[in-house]
């Protein structure tokens, strides 16, 4: 038997083990390395949702955009006489007599908006946009009402006021009623006024009509009729001292918000969403009610002018929220790009681990760049046949081609189907994780820890060192 030089050649099996360790320390480098490309696809992303946006803010400027309106308020001009104040060191100035508006509110307020709604497309691009009729009710008190500082309320010259975001959107006459006499309202001098709500400043044009011969020392009940027309939101802001608002409509996707949230809303529901205190489940459509009391409204029952742009925190809304938005979903499955790209080449290296085949950096990077495809498949298919559809076609289309190259690469059916069932598994997860928000970060976490295990298990008896090893060993 011949003897061994430390010249001769190790066996076969050390020379298999040797790298496996600065293997995998470069497949690591590599699917980090992804995250290059997946950031391309991300930047183009961003591109397509700003093209949208840019459609949305187009159509939506046609019909009126994202609407706000404020139910009927009075105003009212306030007189302060000419006086003379004095500081802390007893320098004295003269005020000149100066003239303001004084907003009044009404005590009580009830205001209903019913909504039928549609989807306008231009290209690829979808807008939800809507017609609302609107009815305001406000009961007025103006007995107590007295300025601040001092001074007189020329009630002569007080007028009724209302507006709306966008005044294009308007489809009839603004008709107003005060103690059973009808007139119709007309832009305000005022012109418009900005308002800030929860989504930033806001247009408001405002609207007036002259109410002469208001006696203040009796109440007055106050009905005013809108219609318009908008795109995305409705809003309602709270203009009475207690405040009650309910908005309907058929949109099945709605998004309630604004300064507070609705006391009772329907709409429909998923099979296994619960329902919440104050939700009702709904076949179609929505219906939700706010009441705002005068406490929680944070306002005084008097204000001037000026402080208007305040009562925007009050607003009441309901955005028309689009569930078929195909840049969220593959918004989404992107901030999962890395961790899916990872998962895969650790399978491909197990396999490697476990085989006497050996793959070239190259070739992971082809793997690599067949899963970026995968999201610009989704993309591009995503925004002509919805996102389900897509991402049905783009997994089917990614997954059929990565386990064939498995099965052709490690000359092995077994592997193949191996990698096919592995990989199916895998971007039924990235599905599940984009249905599944709320426990996204929990499954995604349990998923991310057995596969590491499984890893962990399958690579238990590989020498990561590529030490020469016993023949039988």
């Amino acid at each position: 038997m011949s003897e061994t030089t430390p010249d001769t050649p190790q066996p076969h099996r050390g020379m298999i083990s040797r790298s496996k360790g600065t293997k995998l320390l470069i497949v690591c480098v590599l699917a980090v390395l992804m995250s290059i490309p997946a950031a391309c696809v991300f930047l183009l992303l961003m591109d397509r949702t700003n093209r949208a946006e840019q459609v949305a803010a187009e159509i939506g400027g046609l019909m009126g955009g994202p609407q706000t309106f404020l139910g009927p308020v009075i105003s009212v001009p306030h007189t302060l006489p000419a006086r003379t104040e004095t500081d802390a060191q007893g320098n004295k100035t003269l005020i000149p007599a100066s003239t303001t508006n004084l907003i009044v509110f009404p005590v009580t307020g009830e205001a209903v908006a019913a909504s039928k709604s549609e989807v306008r497309a231009r290209s690829l691009f979808r807008v939800p946009v809507y017609t609302t009729d609107l009815t305001f009710k406000a009961h007025f008190d103006l007995t107590n009402v007295a300025p601040p500082k001092g001074g007189t309320l020329d009630w002569s010259r007080a007028q009724l006021l209302s507006g709306a975001s966008d005044s294009r959107g308007a489809r009839k006459d603004i008709l107003a009623s005060i103690d059973g006499t009808t007139f119709a309202l007309a832009p305000a001098t005022e012109g418009t006024q900005s308002i800030g709500t929860d989504q930033g400043q806001a247009r408001l044009d405002l609207f007036s009509a002259p109410l002469a011969g208001l006696d203040p020392t009796t109440p007055h009940d106050i009905t005013l009729e809108m219609s318009f027309t908008g795109a995305q939101k409705i809003g309602i802001l709270a203009y009475a001292k207690s405040s009650r608002v309910t908005i309907a409509g058929d949109w099945n996707t709605p998004s309630f918000g604004g300064g507070f949230l609705p006391s009772e809303r329907a709409f429909p529901h998923g099979r296994d969403t619960p329902l919440t205190k104050g939700e009702t489940d709904l076949k179609s459509g929505f219906k939700a009610s706010w009441s705002v009391p005068f406490i929680a409204r944070g306002l005084p029952a008097v204000i001037s002018f000026d402080n208007l742009a305040s009562l925007g925190k009050s607003e009441l809304s309901v955005t028309f929220v689009e569930n078929t938005n195909p840049y969220q979903n593959v918004g989404r499955s992107l901030k999962y790009a890395l961790l899916f790209v990872g998962l895969v080449f650790l399978t491909y290296f197990v396999f490697e681990s476990t085989s006497r085949r050996e793959l070239h950096p190259a070739q992971y990077i082809l793997i690599g760049l067949a899963q970026i495809t995968f999201y610009l498949l989704l993309l591009s298919l995503a925004e002509r046949i919805g996102f389900d559809a897509a991402f049905a076609a783009a997994a089917a289309a990614t997954v059929g081609l990565i386990s064939a190259y498995a099965g052709m690469v490690f000359k092995s059916l077994f592997r193949g189907l191996a990698a096919l069932g592995v990989f199916a598994l895998l971007y039924g997860m990235i599905y599940t994780l984009m249905r599944m928000e709320d426990y996204a970060l929990l499954i995604g976490a349990v998923c991310a820890f057995l596969v590491i295990a499984t890893v962990m298990i399958l690579t238990r008896n590989v020498n990561w060192y590529g030490t020469p090893q016993p023949s039988g060993a």
